[in-house]
């Protein structure tokens, strides 16, 4: 067994994010990211799996309903050199700079291409291969790597959108693609205050204005007194 490399570490990859003011607003919308590689990679569907050294543009396919499928481009994207199917991994602290991730490969292999995550952003893609090569990567690396039954060299995008997939160990066995994409944390629910108990005040019903008692008393007293100066006017003329 040839030794094992670090993950990507030896590749020495560069990675460069373009942010033109122009077209920021469609970089962002299918995170459209320029990747120069000083070794040779390996990407799902592409001829013999191998891109060499070179510089590419990485692009979200441009759907709204195709938001994992990821496309790779020559460096002045006159050129589609293959559409992969991934699926959404989670990272629990986001960077201000591309993150790409490989898969550990023996000594003189080309780096196998495993995700990318875009500046700013705790999602990333998961790359999927067909289910053969995945088969023969998680042996190599002894890890699980994502598989589909579909050919990715020639599949439609259409397919794509519909291609089931799951994650195989080293064994060759299927296990949960939990295994291999990372789920994001559950928020733990807020607490709800407990309510105040009411007070007696609270339960009593509200009285009414005292603006109309008030005037009722008034009117008594003027009535009363009316009453007391005729009394008055009648001991006078008896006298």
């Amino acid at each position: 067994m040839k030794p094992l490399k670090g993950i990507g570490i030896a590749l020495c990859l560069t990675v460069l994010c373009v942010l033109a003011g122009p077209t920021a607003t469609a970089d962002d919308w299918n995170l459209k990211t320029v990747v120069t590689f000083s070794g040779p990679i390996e990407v799902p569907g592409v001829g013999q799996h191998n891109l060499p050294a070179g510089t590419y543009v990485f692009k979200i396919f441009n759907s709204q309903s195709d938001r994992h499928v990821v496309q790779i481009f020559t460096q002045n994207e006159s050129h589609l050199l293959t559409t992969i199917l991934a699926i959404p991994n989670y990272r629990l602290k986001a960077t201000n700079k591309t993150v790409i991730t490989f898969r550990e490969r023996p000594a003189g292999e080309p780096e196998a291409l495993r995700a990318w995550f875009y500046p700013g952003r705790q999602w990333g893609e998961e790359f999927v291969y067909e289910r053969s090569r995945a088969l023969e990567l998680a042996k190599e690396t002894n890890t699980p790597v994502l598989a589909t039954r579909i050919e990715l060299a020639t599949a439609p995008i259409e397919a794509l959108k519909t291609a089931p997939v799951e994650a195989v160990a080293p064994t060759g066995e299927p296990i949960e693609l939990a295994q291999v994409v990372e789920a994001p944390p559950v928020a733990e629910p807020t607490p709800v205050a407990a309510a105040e108990p009411a007070t007696l005040a609270d339960s009593l019903p509200k009285t009414a204005s005292p603006l109309p008692l008030i005037a009722l008393v008034g009117l008594l007293m003027i009535g009363a007194g009316f009453a007391v100066s005729a009394y008055s006017k009648r001991t006078m003329l008896r006298k």
